[in-house]
């Protein structure tokens, strides 16, 4: 077996400065910075962006623009975490939450932030639960991005007056129940004397009526509803944490609501349903019979990587938490892959063992070459359907892929073929077992490695994700490789009490084992779509 070190009849643009990224288009558009910064400075301006009720899916597009867009994140604290994973690099992110007395930056501490990084020149994304003009206070922001003279835009969201109610199962508005909808706070600004709230006209509205920001005045609310007229037998639902993983509804009625909550340890933040619409949810409650609804999954997977996953498990219901616990990094020799990619028409077979190995092989590939055809006629074989999906993403068909998803399953296939005397590069990560490169060369096959990344452990932890398993325990935790277990019981956080650890497959499992942790769920088919059937079964 031979690696090859050729230092000849290549431009290498890009690859010198250590960059991770091989498009030429890239590197010119960085030339242009250089000579002419003044172009792309953006004015500044400040977006008031509705977050939505919890789930990331209920953003709007111009929502998620300004969020990917943005120099400065300002968030609160019931936007999802998955938010921050769509800035930018570079993006400046600021916590700027509040829970009842608890805030990390006070109301006028807020106005004065945003106003200030945007009159810096920056655009500023103030993302905020909800609909940002529904009790969010985006008014009284707005006025002060006016009054400083700064450009500012408003992204309405889905509040979760209407949201949280429908992933209960609950319509807000039912032509056989009611045509009128009412919506108030039950927290109020403290320095007011009186409260605002007309008990008297909320008690005798006809229709719904929906409150947020009152489970600590739960008892209150209910006691001055019936005083005031209302019947002690009128339906009410309150939903904690509604859209996200989190979900949970509880409900009863007005007379008995408060002791139901009080004995259940329910707690803000919720949204409350008053009226007969709640009786619709015996019919109509689809989010809470999802199979995984109530389960909490940890992703170890890579930042990049995870969405897939997590995705797949969210439509389940699941309560997904991303803690990846590696990430990809360049090769150590990043000329000698450019040369092995350069030179990957002369060879008889590719051999990809993942889809890391195809996108960074791919992304060298055409920082080379502006033509497919450039990469001439060799078979290629690949583990995997995720594998197959990747290189056909490339406009590429594969030659051979194993019954068995293990490198023993592609030297398996290999055997129906004839590989004597052929070339062979193997497009690998650094750390990946040689079992591939030892059989061919048993079968007689001239095999080069070409090392295309590296899988280095993850050490930042924008979300938070390690207080929360630590914190709040996790019904299931995935791996999808051998590297990601390693690296996660290296982080030293305790197996919380009854969670499963759920492996992709037998070499994924097989390094568990030796690291005293045994999975209880191993996936027949050894792919995401297995793990996640793996994983449904289980419950």
């Amino acid at each position: 077996m031979r690696i090859r070190r050729r230092r000849h009849g290549c431009s290498l643009k890009g690859l010198r400065d250590g960059s991770t990224n091989w498009s030429l288009k890239t590197f010119a558009s960085d030339r242009v910075l250089a000579v002419n910064p003044s172009r792309t400075r953006m004015k500044g301006i400040c977006y008031l962006v509705g977050a939505g009720p919890g789930d990331p899916g209920l953003i709007t597009l111009k929502g998620k623009e300004a969020i990917a867009t943005c120099d400065v994140l300002v968030y609160d604290a019931l936007s999802s975490p998955e938010f921050l994973g769509w800035t930018k690099p570079g993006c400046e992110k600021i916590y700027a939450g509040k829970r009842a007395k608890d805030h990390a930056i006070p109301q006028e501490g807020i106005n004065a932030l945003i106003v200030e990084k945007s009159l810096e020149g920056k655009a500023v994304c103030r993302l905020k639960g909800g609909d940002p003009m529904i009790f969010g206070r985006g008014g009284e922001e707005a006025a002060e991005l006016a009054a400083a003279g700064v450009p500012f835009e408003i992204v309405p969201g889905i509040s979760s007056t209407i949201g949280g109610p429908a992933y209960a199962g609950i319509p807000v508005t039912h032509r056989d129940h009611c045509s009128q909808l009412t919506i108030f706070t039950g927290h109020e600004d403290p320095s007011k004397p009186d409260t605002s709230l007309d008990y008297s006209q909320l008690a005798t509205a006809p229709g719904t009526k929906v409150f947020v920001m009152g489970i600590a005045r739960l008892r209150e609310i209910t006691t001055n509803l019936v005083g005031h007229g209302a019947d002690p037998a009128t339906p009410i639902a309150l939903t904690r944490w509604a859209t996200t993983g989190q979900h949970r509804t509880i409900s009863g009625t007005l007379a008995d609501i408060a002791s139901i909550a009080e004995s259940q340890n329910f707690q803000s933040p919720a949204v409350a349903v008053i009226g007969n619409v709640v009786k619709e949810r015996e019919k109509i409650n689809w989010f809470e019979t999802k199979p995984l609804f109530g389960k909490r999954v940890v992703v170890t997977r890579t930042r990049e990587q995870a969405g897939k996953l997590s995705v797949e498990l969210k439509k389940l219901g699941a309560d997904v938490i991303e803690l990846p616990t590696i990430r990809i990094d360049p090769p150590e020799e990043k000329r000698e892959f450019a040369e092995l990619v350069r030179d990957a028409h002369r060879y008889d077979w590719l051999v990809f063992t993942s889809p890391n190995g195809v996108e960074k092989f791919f992304e060298g590939f055409y920082s080379i070459y502006e033509d497919a055809r450039s990469l001439g006629g060799p078979k290629i074989a690949a583990i995997g359907p995720a594998t197959v999906a990747k290189i056909k993403e490339y406009r590429f068909t594969v030659d051979l892929v194993p019954e068995k998803h293990v490198a023993e399953g592609l030297l398996e296939a290999f055997k129906s073929q004839d590989v004597d005397s052929q070339t062979v590069l193997w497009v690998k990560a650094e750390e990946t077992r040689m079992v591939i490169a030892d059989g061919l060369h048993e079968m007689k096959a001239i095999v080069d490695v070409c090392l295309a990344y590296k899988t280095v452990p993850e050490t930042g932890d924008p979300t938070g994700a390690r207080e929360i398993l630590a914190k709040e325990g996790s019904d299931i935790i995935t791996f999808t490789s051998g590297s990601t277990a390693e690296h996660f019981f290296n982080l030293g956080i305790e197996l919380p009490e009854g969670c499963q650890l759920a492996s992709i497959g037998p070499i994924t499992s097989s390094v568990l084992k030796k690291l005293g942790h045994p999975p209880q769920i191993e996936a027949t088919r050894h792919d995401i779509p297995g793990l996640v059937e793996a994983i449904k079964r289980s419950f």
